[in-house]
């Protein structure tokens, strides 16, 4: 029978990093599902013959975690595959969330150079980057007029700025708009707002960021920023930048972020001890002022990469040409600034060049426990905000290759559909070019992140050359997930994993890796010094009790058990979900996530500002991830522009699987897989043919309106519903 969701309904509307210095609020809207709605909300299903407790315990872990979606980049390539296909409610449609990823892949801010920006919420950093670290947390300087809308800047206690200590020349103030910030008005031209001193460090403030209407000042007001230091206190023209409109990206409230490249100037350097802004008004004008702040370099390398991966998702299962048409050019934009900003084709890896990215620890300790902090350095590349991934990153750089592989299939299906009127892309990013640098990529990059002592893949290598690596087995289980691992690479990690090979001066080994049933530990040695400066103490944190050093994410067992289906086989990768759904089981009779983690010794959960050693829910958003294993992984399903592909890879305990629901393109359907029978059937039928990419071998089509030539299936439903092929 199908399964309704019967809980409450939460609407996110923001939310914010994995630690305790960034995770601050996790706004919730939350409503009661209605009895209508719940009579109308209905799940696919995955049937198992003869396992139908375990499907219950999957089919009640996705009633509980089923829609998940944000506009922010880091679930890119993790949200959209999961609720993309799931058709939901009496009309059998996933059209809810096909709608909403369509509007944010065709309205994500790209910036005037190329970079996708991270699209979350007001920060204290790069506008375009992740929110944390904040400019109070390098020893910077702000000043912000108003806190209205922005609740990290009130939770953070970020102080309200008045007037005091700047200099208005030719500059009279109009009151302070509670919503936007300070109201000027520009009464004489070249009108000057000076900045009170700062004396902020150049390294930690890389960008100036501008809350501001400047969108109001005419064309030919054209502003600059100009700073003095603590060496050369006197304002001129040496030391001054052009705001250009291409530094300004999104909107917020009517106001536009600005961030200044200033570390580009070779003057910006020592302790910066004034800031003003002069413009070439030549008449009155007025503008809003919000906000002027330092900030941190908090853009990751991988957005470029996340947003292609994404696009391609929502492209692949829903065939809208009309998106493509209109999205191709952004996505070629996104993929060639990710190749040239980073270096790949020079380095065969993601070489990250921006101040603070260059894979060193923020703090060093001495022989007495004394530490000296580096402010500005370690800052995060990925999900793993707290750990300085940077200068030659592993995580960044096989996300690249999965991009690079599948960007090369798009090109390929526009090459095959001159219908579609998609010019062709130039000629040193085709498809060939961009298969021919997947696989460069993949040559170096295994063979230089490779850790031939402890024989896993490391974090990165950072500037000095020091190589970083702490057992991240979710960077090892998706470099075998996404085919980047070699297969003797993929042995020797899920040998380790598996507790069978020890390694020496791992703080966790053998049973203990999978302490928290759920998942492996995230990482299997303890590290109280390689993190970004603002993750200060560790130490304080015991092992296990951050996410980050030896606790785990649920998540990511779905790279667990899709990285044991290509290395051990489908019946391995069962045993591990049985193991998650006994855990998941003896959780919710308990009470529940929140009820069973509150009792002493069970480990600490994060979440809605607080830190802790297990991501499960709340901002764990990918925890969605995992009942896609029977999707992806056992049912082995691939959309494809015209179709789909499949590949089924059962355990030997199940006599068949069959998942219902599945939208895929305009077509519905439900698809039972056995050893040697496939049968589709239309639960709603689309326009088009559908066309089916067999397993290898011959098959031949036992009954319904389908041909077969080669692996290739067409069908077209209607008037029979259903297809069933047989391999001979």
């Amino acid at each position: 029978m199908s399964i309704e969701i019967n809980r409450t309904k939460q609407f996110i509307v923001s939310f914010f990093s994995r630690t305790a210095l960034g995770i601050v609020v996790v706004l919730l809207w939350t409503q009661q599902t209605t009895a209508e709605e719940k009579a109308n909300y209905v799940l696919p299903e995955f049937i198992v013959p003869g396992q139908e407790k375990q499907m219950a315990s999957l089919q009640d872990l996705f009633a509980r975690h089923h829609s998940p979606h944000t506009q922010c980049t880091l679930w890119d390539a993790w949200l959209p595959m999961s609720i993309l296909w799931p058709a939901i409610g009496e009309d059998h449609s996933a059209q809810t969330m096909r709608d909403y990823y369509r509007k944010v892949f065709l309205n994500r801010f790209i910036d005037a150079q190329g970079y996708v920006t991270m699209d979350q919420h007001m920060g204290l950093a790069h506008p375009n980057g992740w929110p944390f670290p904040t400019w109070r947390q390098a020893g910077g300087a702000g000043w912000h007029f108003t806190h209205e809308k922005d609740h990290y800047a009130k939770f953070l206690g970020v102080p309200l700025a008045t007037l005091k200590g700047w200099k208005l020349e030719g500059i009279q103030p109009q009151g302070l708009d509670k919503l936007q910030g300070l109201k000027l008005k520009l009464t004489q031209p070249r009108a000057v707002l000076t900045s009170p001193v700062c004396n902020a460090k150049s390294f930690v403030s890389p960008f100036i960021v501008l809350q501001w209407d400047h969108e109001r000042l005419p064309a030919d007001a054209k502003p600059v920023l100009e700073w003095t230091t603590t060496t050369s206190p006197e304002f001129n023209k040496t030391r001054q930048v052009a705001i250009k409109a291409e530094m300004t990206s999104k909107k917020k409230n009517g106001l536009s972020f600005t961030a200044i490249p200033v570390h580009q100037h070779p003057l910006w350097k020592g302790t910066i001890r004034q800031l003003r802004i002069k413009w070439n008004n030549p008449s009155a004008t007025e503008l809003t002022f919000r906000a002027m702040h330092t900030a941190i370099d908090t853009r990751h390398p991988i957005t470029n990469i996340l947003f292609v991966q994404g696009s391609i998702d929502y492209f692949n299962w829903t065939a809208d040409i009309d998106f493509l048409q209109n999205n191709i050019l952004r996505m070629r934009s996104a993929m060639k600034y990710a190749l040239d900003e980073f270096s790949v084709k020079e380095h065969g890896c993601i070489l990250v060049p921006w101040v603070g990215h260059n894979g060193k620890q923020g703090f060093d300790v001495s022989s007495n426990g004394t530490k000296t902090i580096y402010y500005g350095q370690g800052v995060g590349n990925n999900y793993w905000d707290l750990l300085p991934f940077g200068h030659r990153d592993c995580l960044a750089t096989i996300y690249l290759f999965d991009a690079l592989n599948r960007f090369a299939k798009i090109e390929t299906e526009i090459a095959n559909h001159p219908e579609w009127k998609i010019t062709a892309p130039h000629q040193e990013y085709s498809s060939t070019k961009l298969s021919d640098l997947a696989a460069n990529v993949r040559n170096k990059s295994t063979q230089l992140f490779w850790n031939s002592e402890s024989k896993r893949f490391i974090a990165c290598i950072d500037s000095d050359g020091v190589k970083h690596d702490y057992g991240f087995t979710f960077l090892n289980l998706e470099a075998i997930s996404y085919g980047f691992a070699t297969d003797r690479q993929a042995q020797e990690i899920m040998s380790w994993i598996d507790g069978k090979r020890i390694i020496k001066g791992d703080t966790s080994q053998g049973d203990d890796i999978y302490h928290w049933k759920f998942a492996p530990r995230a990482t299997t040695k303890r590290n109280v010094e390689w993190y970004v400066w603002a993750w200060l103490n560790p130490e304080h944190n015991p092992w296990g009790g951050q996410v980050q050093d030896g606790g785990a994410v649920l998540g990511f067992s779905y790279f667990d058990m899709m990285a044991r289906l290509k290395t051990n086989g489908p019946d391995d990768t069962w045993q591990r979900m049985q193991a998650i759904l006994t855990w998941y089981d003896k959780v919710q009779k308990q009470g529940g996530y929140r009820a069973y983690y509150s009792k002493p010794g069970r480990g600490t959960l994060q979440g809605g500002g607080t830190a802790g050693g297990l991501g499960i829910d709340q901002e764990f958003l990918e925890s969605v991830l995992v009942p896609q294993t029977m999707l992806y992984g056992f049912l082995g399903f691939k959309p494809i522009p015209d179709g789909f592909s499949i590949n089924p890879q059962l355990p030997t305990a199940w006599p068949s699987l069959t998942i219902t629901r599945i939208h895929v393109q305009d077509h519905v359907v439900k698809i039972t897989a056995s050893k040697d029978k496939i049968e589709i059937e239309a639960e709603r039928i689309g326009q088009h043919r559908l066309n089916v990419l067999l397993p290898k071998g011959n098959w031949s089509v036992l009954s319904g309106p389908a041909t077969i030539k080669k692996q290739r299936m067409k069908i077209k439903f209607s008037p029979a519903k259903k297809v069933t092929v047989i391999a001979q």
